[in-house]
């Protein structure tokens, strides 16, 4: 006999779920009949990321470590030691050997997980993606916010501390990171747009989500281009590589940064004012969110998901699909801005 588990069920469910992981996604509104199954079945979903051992993805972790304890899903986090797509690619392919039920993936190249992602999809994984605006081979690709906007408004923020004038270069992990690259896209834009007496100085600088590169090619880059007065940072690790270049060198005041970040990276710049901003969504939730997705398409609840979703998780309240040609890429509303002033709300 066939058991659909009510929404006051598997609300009841997740409130009496033994607690394993620390609860830093607040659940207390989530869509429970959209992760509602049959049976009570319980999916094996690897969640797969561009490096682990660092902030973001630590903290993404968390997120989906709080989904297998409020679920009782097998589901967990991999990533390759340093952000290189070859790695990502082969830990996929383990992925398909194992027979996981779904894959929910941060691409570092999209290009180049292409192929294996179809491959997945052909041997019925079901894949769920993020930070993949122009992917093919996905299910679904949930982005926390329309990535152009994202961008605009660091701009908008690196404008003011700059007196909306100067020289300023931008970093992004790799030129093939899709959405850092459509941030920086949208910030030039505004700029160009909105600021004239503003330019854009050389290449944009890769960095492969590394602190320590970011610092080494922003001192080459200052070198190269002395009158530099603003760092418009794609990655989060770029806030902390600025911050020391800027507190070692006593470039205080004289160059200013604004850019992705995390409080618990970039925080005692911050404080110093070494760094003036830092934006950001909360990758617990995205990590929360796209393992909802990949539940909800394995119980083949697909024609829900669609603009108007509400997930029921702060950010994820109101789905939207901008681009009619792209039904399965969908954006939720999730970024915040940190200045030195609010950073003490937000203990990641």
């Amino acid at each position: 006999m066939k058991i659909l588990l009510t929404s006051a069920a598997l609300t009841l469910s997740l409130l009496a779920a033994p607690v394993v992981a620390e609860q830093v996604v607040d659940v207390s509104k989530v869509n429970s009949d959209l992760i509602a199954t049959k049976d009570d079945k319980k999916y094996t979903i690897a969640t797969v990321v561009k490096v682990d051992g660092i902030a973001w993805f630590d903290r993404m972790r968390a997120g989906v470590e709080q989904f297998k304890s409020d679920t009782g899903h097998d589901v967990w986090m991999v990533g390759p030691s340093q952000a290189d797509a070859a790695a990502q690619v082969q830990l996929i392919e383990n992925l398909i050997a194992q027979g996981v039920d779904a894959i929910a993936v941060v691409p570092f190249s999209v290009e180049a997980l292409e192929p294996v992602l179809q491959k997945a999809r052909e041997r019925g994984i079901v894949v769920i993606t993020h930070e993949a605006s122009n992917i093919q081979n996905t299910d679904f690709d949930i982005e926390a916010f329309d990535n152009i906007a994202y961008g605009a408004n660091m701009m908008k923020e690196l404008a003011k501390v700059m007196g909306e004038k100067g020289k300023y270069v931008a970093t992004v992990g790799s030129l093939t990171s899709k959405s850092q690259m459509e941030w920086i896209d949208g910030a030039v834009a505004y700029q160009k747009e909105h600021y004239p007496q503003m330019s854009i100085v050389g290449d944009r600088l890769e960095t492969a989500d590394d602190a320590a590169i970011d610092y080494t090619k922003l001192k080459e880059a200052m070198t190269a281009y002395p009158d530099i007065t603003g760092i418009l940072g794609g990655p989060m690790p770029t806030s902390a590589g600025a911050g020391r270049l800027i507190s070692e060198g006593g470039l205080k005041d004289k160059v200013f940064f604004a850019g992705t970040g995390l409080p618990s990276v970039a925080g005692e710049y911050l404080a110093n004012g070494d760094i003036q901003y830092i934006q950001f969504w909360d990758p617990a939730v995205a990590g929360y969110a796209m393992n909802m997705i990949a539940v909800a398409v394995l119980e083949g609840k697909k024609d829900q998901i669609k603009p108007g979703l509400n997930l029921g998780l702060e950010g994820y309240t109101n789905l939207t699909a901008p681009d009619a040609a792209k039904p399965h890429l969908l954006y939720g509303a999730g970024w915040v801005g940190v200045t030195k002033d609010n950073m003490a709300d937000y203990d990641f």
